[in-house]
């Protein structure tokens, strides 16, 4: 070989790897820098709302991501009280008052997730 040959046109490899804040950029996992954020604490908050009905719905549980079926149950809403107090001022207080708790048409429908149990929302009539 000739020795009054030019150098090659690229340069030698470095002696180390890049460190983490060359490689990847900030501060080093080691670093007594703790960043303080304003996250809020706790669960998520649900901005997502599933419009349910007086039947059970097929949907994804926003809670254990499930795909489910939601569990139904009747409660009496404002609609069977509202009746009862119809039915007790026209003068039938003798039981007859409740019949608009047993009629299905009077009743809130509120559903549930049958895996996780969360409370996903209600019907109301």
């Amino acid at each position: 070989m000739n020795k009054d040959a030019a150098p090659p046109p690229y340069s030698p490899p470095p002696s180390a790897p890049p460190s983490y804040a060359q490689a990847v950029g900030g501060v080093p996992p080691t670093s007594p820098y703790i960043p303080h954020h304003n996250f809020m604490k706790g669960p998520p908050i649900l901005t997502t709302v599933v419009p349910v009905g007086p039947e059970p719905t097929h949907m994804i549980c926003p809670h254990c991501h499930a795909e489910i079926d939601t569990t139904t149950y009747t409660r009496p809403g404002n609609i069977a009280y509202i009746a009862a107090t119809l039915i007790c001022l026209m003068g039938c207080a003798f039981g007859c008052c409740l019949i608009p708790c047993c009629i299905d048409n009077c009743m809130d429908v509120h559903h549930t997730c049958p895996n996780c149990k969360a409370y996903l929302g209600k019907y109301r009539r």
